[in-house]
């Protein structure tokens, strides 16, 4: 069985939306999607979180500004909001939150370590047919904990899977997915991790550590170019062999494609407007600017949208430029840039020069 069929996932393309939909948005000047952060306050203190941990959380937003930023991402065409942190599970208000969009017809996504998700959240979860998407790195209980920064992750994301279980997921109306970032901790157990998943009816979410936030401080965590495109392509033949689901080996996400500058941004907890939670530049603020304002006015959107004309470097001429910009928010982390090339991609030759490979991580270039 076709397991991306059966979910309606699109592994061969991008996780959220079809190629068509996203042309159609783009050439209409609209939105799909926007990822909105509820708050940064978190009780994980992940190693590789792009928030840095002594971030503050003085004026942020208020449940009625988050209310109307949602309402104004409706009104530019966004029909599904992601929620983020943060940690959305444990937020004040987060059911309400998820009542508002369901009264408004829009689809839920939430990003989760599960310190919230209970008996009773999860059954809530369910029958708003909220798309969870579950961070979980390791089998061993250890490992995991050291990853989160937090003693007992472990059994926190295991009973949030559990109770998610208990409550009907996954199913065709109740997505759900578990968040992985690719790390040199757990190389030895990502191929394991993703046919579990696999196995059990979920969607394997697998991406590249963007070197933001706390990632900056914890460089061991990071592989370079050429050891990411072997887990890639070891994971990509066991998807072709195994489940016959086929999908091109690139960064910043296994087995998917990330074109969300095309048709989506990101609200920040104080309201700041960014293409990305990669691309830490603020556009501009909603507490200041209608987001439509924003949106119609942004440069950097504009030369995000036109990415085959306006991407500098060896992304500019690859083979895949059409179909991928690899992870501008590693570019733009790494190099100040938001159009350089992805700094983490393994088809630049620029990449897997000895010098950037010792930069990035330790492995033999022979």
């Amino acid at each position: 069985m076709n397991i991306c069929t059966s979910h309606n996932i699109g592994c061969a393309g991008n996780f959220e939306f079809s190629k068509q939909k996203i042309n159609h948005a783009v050439a209409g000047d609209r939105l799909l999607s926007m990822e909105i952060e509820l708050s940064l306050r978190c009780n994980f203190r992940c190693s590789y979180c792009y928030v840095p941990h002594d971030s503050y959380f003085d004026n942020e937003l208020s449940l009625d500004e988050i209310f109307g930023i949602i309402l104004q991402a409706k009104a530019l065409g966004a029909g599904k909001i992601i929620l983020l942190g943060g940690e959305p599970s444990i937020y004040p208000h987060i059911q309400k939150v998820i009542k508002f969009l369901r009264h408004h017809s829009l689809e839920i996504e939430m990003f989760t370590n599960g310190t919230g998700i209970s008996p009773d959240f999860a059954r809530e979860l369910r029958a708003a047919r909220v798309r969870v998407v579950l961070k979980m790195n390791s089998f061993d209980q250890a490992r995991q904990d050291a990853l989160a920064g937090k003693k007992g992750a472990f059994n926190i994301i295991h009973n949030a899977l559990g109770n998610l279980k208990a409550a009907g997921y996954p199913a065709k109306d109740a997505f759900l997915a578990l968040s992985t970032i690719i790390c040199r901790q757990n190389r030895d157990e990502l191929t394991k991790l993703w046919t579990w998943i696999r196995e059990n009816n979920m969607v394997p979410y697998f991406e590249i550590i963007t070197p933001q936030g706390q990632a900056k401080d914890n460089a061991a965590l990071e592989l370079n170019p050429l050891e990411l495109k072997a887990v890639f392509e070891e994971i990509c033949a066991i998807d072709r062999e195994r489940y016959g689901i086929e999908w091109d080996p690139q960064p910043p996400l296994m087995g998917n494609q990330c074109m969300r500058h095309q048709f989506s941004c990101t609200v920040t907890s104080i309201g700041n407007v960014q293409p990305c939670v990669g691309i830490t530049k603020s556009i501009g603020n909603i507490r200041k600017t209608r987001l439509k304002d924003i949106l119609d006015h942004s440069r950097e959107l504009r030369l995000l949208k036109n990415h085959r004309q306006t991407i500098k470097g060896f992304c500019r001429t690859c083979e895949k430029s059409d179909t991928c910009y690899g992870c501008r928010g590693a570019a733009f982390q790494v190099t100040g840039d938001l159009l350089a090339s992805d700094p983490l991609c393994w088809r630049n030759p620029e990449n897997l020069k000895p010098q950037s490979l010792t930069e990035l991580g330790s492995v033999d270039p022979k």
